[in-house]
């Protein structure tokens, strides 16, 4: 069974187009990857799928009930994680959860339940009379994750639910979210590290101007770009100019300079290795380390849209 179904979605801001002629579908039981730079139209879909925006045209089916029809029914099994913590500081975190489970119709019993159970869930019971203002950027993220899980949604939308956290927070959501997973939530997760999507999506689908522009396992995603080679050197000291020159050599299709880590995708088929090191070296670079590494999702989504995933 799909829990989310596009259909042709297309929105237009004026004579911009957002989203274009787009159709997808997420199955029941998978943690769907959805990737794309900034501007790419991920965002926007996202926010059409949970009724913030109005589509231009086109359908949107979860459960097999359009969402416009029938906007009650999908709003019952959806929840959202957005990017932006939708959480109020001055409430404690119990009444914050069970703020947002009464908004989905929960009263009396049911609601406590559901609400100590969310707390349970993401970690924090012990804080539940604790005001979010005094928490942690890992625990507010938690506490956002409880507010959009305790009505027990079919479909959870997680937009970047790591950002900005330290690395054991971000391992314990990572956790929650195959737990969410294998206790029947359907996931359609975003995120700008690409090692999480790679990690616990089992299907991955790539925005960019619209529309997509591939989808599948990582593993048919990788599949697809065989004719590019991944090259990282690490220097004592980059130059910033470095990455014009490098562009230059023949094979070169992307150089990323991240502190002194240079990655570069290059045609698979060109000898370059040497010249890119001799150019290197001509602009003062003392050479540390060179590796040559398979493709991973990154090289799949530079390679498709030429672009970084934060560009």
């Amino acid at each position: 069974m799909n829990v989310l179904d596009i259909r042709g979605l297309t929105k237009k801001f004026g004579e911009f187009v957002a989203v274009d002629n787009m159709s997808l579908t997420v199955r029941e039981g998978e943690i769907f990857g959805f990737l794309g730079a900034n501007g790419a139209g991920k965002s926007t879909t996202i926010n059409m799928v949970s009724s913030l925006l109005r589509p231009s045209s086109g359908e949107i089916r979860i459960l097999d009930r359009d969402i416009t029809k029938q906007s009650r029914f999908a709003k019952l099994n959806l929840g959202i994680v957005p990017q932006d913590l939708a959480i109020y500081e001055d409430m404690t975190a119990y009444e914050n959860v069970s703020f947002f489970a009464g908004l989905y119709g929960l009263r009396g019993t049911q609601l406590k339940e559901r609400t100590e159970e969310a707390l349970e869930f993401v970690g924090l019971s012990d804080k539940a009379k604790s005001l979010p203002k005094n928490f942690s950027g890992g625990m507010k993220r938690r506490l956002n994750i409880a507010c959009a899980i305790a009505h027990k949604p079919k479909l959870i939308i997680m937009d970047e639910p790591t950002v900005g956290i330290d690395p054991q927070s971000r391992n314990y959501i990572l956790t929650s979210v195959r737990n969410l997973n294998e206790s029947g939530c359907t996931i359609i997760y975003t995120s700008h590290y690409m090692e999480e999507v790679e990690e616990i999506c089992s299907r991955i689908a790539i925005v960019d101007h619209g529309k997509i522009i591939a989808e599948g396992t990582k593993e048919q995603l990788k599949s697809t770009i065989t004719d590019v080679k991944d090259i990282r050197i690490e220097v004592k000291s980059a130059q910033p100019a470095a990455a014009g020159a490098l562009k230059a050599i023949p094979g070169v299709r992307t150089v990323l300079q991240e502190d002194n880590m240079i990655r570069i995708h290059s045609d698979a088929a060109v000898d370059n290795l040497n010249r890119i090191l001799k150019q290197l070296m001509d602009d003062g670079m003392e050479i540390r380390s060179v590796e040559e590494q398979e493709p991973n999702l990154e090289t799949v989504f530079l390679t498709l849209t030429g672009r970084n995933l934060r560009d």
